[in-house]
């Protein structure tokens, strides 16, 4: 037995009919943001697309969920640990900033800000910065006085700290600037400009500044007492905040791989805790076999062509924060949780539909057009050659994926409804319902096969008649257990749940196993 990155046990398993074998390692630690060290000696990692909090051990790797899915913080992105053991927490979306008493007590300090993100404590006061165009600078008052603002005009903060001169350094992301300001408020000072988008301000243990960048090659940017620059290219895409050891030595976590890593002072970059996917959501594999998953800030690609990191590039080219994918004669398709449909053909790219609310599973039809799940809006499209958008179907309750058969029959998934759903002609009927959580869907043969999520298993349904028949069991899909997360307009969002599945040229299927952060190959026999 494993564990999930919940913390259910997860069954390496062989199902009878079905055996199953990784694609990737699995990942214990996803979507790494904020990182600080707590009174316990352990490295506490605020996990902003998990909606959890987990503490690492440095030296053994042991991951720990200290704040796990489901409670109420919802959107972790930073935290800051005061001079009296309380660990103050940023909740992105809702706009909250939570207080975790030493004895575990949660109780919110401060409300309606904007994408509160970056947070530093200064003995026990707290200060905050919001991610947020024109965003300010605020100092909190646990006992429940009004936020005092110290500057605002941010474009776009995020973490921050104090320095060695007593000031509270923090970037502008989108200007590639380091500010500074007083703890007691006063003129805010730009201290560096020019600097590869800027992430995280931090000060090492000899009072050096260092500032991470959150782009494709890792940058970091080291200033002397003189304001010279080091820069080095650690290799580790999207860092997002880093902690210094007794040792001097950085740990960084990373927004689009997860994980911690070391840096060593001589350089060398080692793994505390090993990257991987975030989810993985949606799952496909073209003609060659070749299988690609949407990994939200990334396009997964097979093992062997990974490295250790077991992603792909960032896709800030495809649109970004991608959940539905299909492939086609080398030719990809994907959906955005921006609300854009988009195909990828070599080095081009090219927007299909965009404005839709919520995007998921996507298809492609013998004719080369496209259909697909808007979530949000409770639709199934079809989008066409001249990217002229239909409507199959509407008023469904959360549909997640489509699939087609031979025939041009579309089939979908409705979530919350718990129903497989069978589309044609203007009508739509249930093929199956009373399911948990439906979700991924495909075609292999002539059959249909459903991860039911809820119950964590996989079905298989005559797309006839409907009869079902359970195929795997104890399935490591649950990583993702909000069907309908906070959302703030502009920001980048947490996932919806989506266990993509797909069927392969060889017959197999590639599930994507969000509760572990895998894609799992079933085959039968």
């Amino acid at each position: 037995m494993t564990r999930s990155r919940s913390g259910a046990a997860v069954a390496v398993f062989d199902a009878g009919r079905w055996t199953a074998r990784r694609e990737n390692e699995p990942n214990p630690l996803w979507g790494s943001n904020g990182v600080a060290f707590g009174p316990d000696g352990r490295l506490h990692v605020a996990q902003y697309l998990a909606g959890q909090i987990s503490a690492v051990d440095v030296d053994s790797g042991e991951v720990e969920a200290v704040l796990p899915v489901g409670g109420p913080v919802r959107s972790p992105d930073d935290l800051a640990f005061a001079a009296d053991g309380s660990m103050y927490i940023t909740d992105l979306n809702p706009g909250l900033v939570w207080r975790c008493a030493p004895d575990g007590e949660l109780a919110v300090v401060a409300r309606g800000l904007r994408c509160p993100n970056g947070i530093t404590c200064v003995g026990n006061r707290v200060f905050v910065n919001e991610m947020y165009r024109d965003g300010r600078v605020l100092e909190l008052f646990p006992d429940g006085r009004e936020p005092v603002v110290l500057t605002g005009g941010l474009a776009m903060g995020n973490a921050m700290q104090l320095g060695p001169d007593g000031s509270l350094y923090y970037p502008h992301m989108m200007t590639g600037e380091v500010w500074r300001i007083s703890p007691e408020g006063g003129a805010a000072e730009l201290v560096a400009e020019q600097v590869h988008e800027p992430v995280a301000v931090r000060f090492d243990r000899a009072g050096e500044l260092v500032v991470l960048s959150r782009g494709v090659a890792g940058i970091v940017t080291r200033f002397d007492a003189e304001g010279s620059r080091t820069i080095t290219r650690t290799g580790i895409a999207g860092m997002d905040n880093a902690a210094f050891d007794a040792e001097n030595r950085m740990l960084v976590s990373s927004f689009a791989s997860g994980g911690v890593t070391r840096i060593e002072a001589d350089g060398p970059v080692r793994p505390v805790v090993a990257r991987g996917f975030n989810g993985p959501f949606g799952v496909a594999a073209d003609s060659d076999g070749r299988w690609y998953a949407a990994d939200h800030f990334r396009l997964g690609t097979a093992a062997d062509e990974l490295g250790a990191e077991a992603g792909g590039p960032l896709l800030s080219e495809l649109g970004g924060f991608v959940h539905g994918i299909a492939a086609d004669s080398g030719v990809l398709h994907v959906t955005s949780q921006f609300g854009d449909v988009r195909t990828v053909d070599g080095g081009r790219v090219r927007v299909r539909a965009s404005g839709l609310d919520g995007p998921g599973g996507i298809a492609v039809a013998a004719d080369g057009a496209l259909v697909v799940a808007e979530t949000g809006a409770g639709r199934v499209l079809r989008i066409d050659a001249a990217d002229e958008v239909t409507v199959l179907a509407d008023g469904l309750d959360g549909p997640v994926d489509v699939a087609l058969d031979e025939d041009g029959r579309c089939f979908a998934t409705e979530q919350r409804g718990g129903r497989v759903l069978r589309i044609g002609d203007g009508a739509v009927d249930a093929l199956a319902d009373g399911l948990a959580e439906p979700q991924g869907l495909a075609r292999l043969g002539d059959e249909l096969f459903v991860v039911e999520a809820g119950a964590r298993r996989l079905l298989s349904l005559d797309p006839d008649s409907g009869a079902r028949r359970v195929e795997v069991a104890e399935l490591p899909v649950d990583g993702f257990r909000d069907p309908e997360p906070v959302v703030t307009p502009g920001i980048p969002g947490q996932p919806r749940a989506f266990a993509g599945i797909a069927a392969t040229p060889d017959g197999a299927l590639l599930l994507s196993a969000g509760g572990e952060g895998t894609v799992l190959r079933l085959t039968r026999g």
